[in-house]
């Protein structure tokens, strides 16, 4: 028996903590983690989860008015933010018990509080100190707020979830995920939005195609974008807030939504004085065992800033367990992870882009599929979807896919299966269309 408290300490009860923790447990460890917010980390409390349950009452503005053409008679459509607002709230309350339940019932310890590791293998949390054999840091990321004069009068993803009131305008810095995800819920919803972006590219790092595709269907849709801009300081007034931008133009609005991406949460934990090592970035510097410099000190999920994503901390969280206590060691494989953009209308991609293809390969061939979803013509909506596959000549494999459309999340995790196992063109065009389908537009290109 180990002199220490715990065999295993882990610093945060989010995704890849908790999956870590639940683990490690199993596999018969006495383990303790210290969360000083609640359990659940960012996914579950305020990331996807409760942004995708905006974005299903989002959906909502559309679908009713295309109900009409579908013989639907839709009288007195009117929309209650705090009704949408306090059931997600709930969700999420719930959730969060799930996850405290988990715990529970694996026999984890939850130590509520600020974590600082004071040593190898000591942390302190709420001025009481814990020793554990082996320490794990999962305490994820946190929004960027840029250093502008009035950047405090700006909220982030944390807090759009308990709004008081639906804002009548609504600006958004940052043309990301997190940006582009948020603006068409709230236009959706009735809000005036723009979107504020240093340089003229959506969505940077996803195949431009559909980047572009998106910027036009949400122009069209009347969400502004100011592109090419920088704010220069942010000024309260007594109707709301006013952004100064470098050119001498500024815009009114009622709130401001920071959306510059995340940046990992390694202040304040005692990395320096355990001598723990980050990367230029600010992360911790892990190798492919998430292990760290100091031999027991690991760290997984959004702190190491590998591959934000929900998914990947949690297996990265399982890789650990298996491999420190159950004596299954194995590492994450980075290669093809699907992802999401949750826009309006939402888009999902596996592999590689078009240019890295080339990068990487040399001679490819692009197939694509421009077209009008058959729920669309119906209803009268102009919207076309886009499906584009990236093939290596020389294998015929597909390295890459990327679509914008209805349900693209949905239809893009089956596809990643393909594309991770490495099946060819030939494969998908001899598979036989599913009709009428949208997802039939896969193995249809010629």
């Amino acid at each position: 028996m180990s002199s220490h408290d715990f065999d295993l300490l882990v610093i945060g009860a989010g995704s890849g903590g908790v999956r870590a923790s639940r683990i490690a447990a199993g596999h018969g460890a006495r383990v303790a983690v210290a969360e000083e917010y609640r359990v659940g980390g960012t996914c579950v409390i305020r990331g996807c989860v409760p942004k995708k349950l905006l974005v299903y009452g989002a959906h909502f503005a559309e679908d009713l008015d295309d109900a009409r053409q579908y013989g639907w008679q839709i009288d007195g459509k009117a929309f209650n933010w705090a009704t949408l607002r306090d059931n997600v709230a709930a969700e999420v309350d719930r959730l969060n018990g799930l996850y405290q339940n988990t715990l529970d019932n694996n026999k984890v310890t939850t130590l509520l509080g600020h974590a600082t590791i004071t040593g190898p293998n000591s942390v302190d949390i709420g001025g009481t100190t814990h020793t554990a054999g082996t320490i794990l840091i999962a305490s994820g990321a946190r929004p960027f707020i840029p250093d502008v004069p009035g950047a405090e009068h700006g909220i982030t993803s944390n807090e759009v979830f308990h709004l008081p009131e639906l804002p009548k305008r609504l600006v958004i810095a940052g043309a990301g995920y997190i940006g582009t995800e948020f603006a068409g819920v709230f236009h959706a919803l009735g809000s005036d939005v723009t979107i504020i972006n240093r340089s003229e590219t959506i969505l940077r790092g996803w195949e431009p195609a559909l980047a572009d595709r998106l910027l036009q269907i949400s122009m069209a849709k009347g969400i502004n974008f100011k592109l090419n801009c920088r704010l220069e300081r942010v000024e309260k007034t007594d109707a709301g807030l006013t952004l100064h931008f470098s050119d001498g133009k500024s815009i009114e609005t009622d709130v401001l939504v920071w959306a510059l991406g995340r940046v990992p949460n390694t202040e304040g934990l005692g990395l320096e004085s355990a001598g723990v090592a980050l990367t230029a970035g600010g992360a911790i510097a892990v190798d492919a065992r998430n292990a760290t410099n100091v031999p027991g000190i690991f760290a997984v999920g959004d702190v190491t800033d590998r591959v934000q994503l929900t998914p990947v901390a949690i297996r990265e969280g399982h890789a650990f367990a298996d491999t420190q206590f159950g004596n299954k060691p194995w590492t994450v494989d980075y290669d093809a992870i699907p992802s999401a953009v949750f826009s309006n209308p939402p888009l999902g991609s596996v592999g590689l882009t078009e240019a890295q293809a080339r990068n990487a390969y040399g001679d490819v061939k692009i197939y694509t599929s421009d077209f009008r979803p058959m729920k669309n013509v119906l209803a009268g909506r102009n919207e076309r979807a886009l499906y584009k596959l990236i093939v290596d000549t020389a294998s015929d494999r597909v390295v890459g896919a990327h679509m914008i459309g209805p349900d693209a999340p949905e239809i893009l995790q089956a596809v990643a299966i393909a594309v991770k196992a490495g099946l060819t063109k030939a494969q998908f065009d001899a598979t036989m269309a599913l009709h009428p389908t949208m997802s039939e537009e896969l193995v249809l290109m010629r």
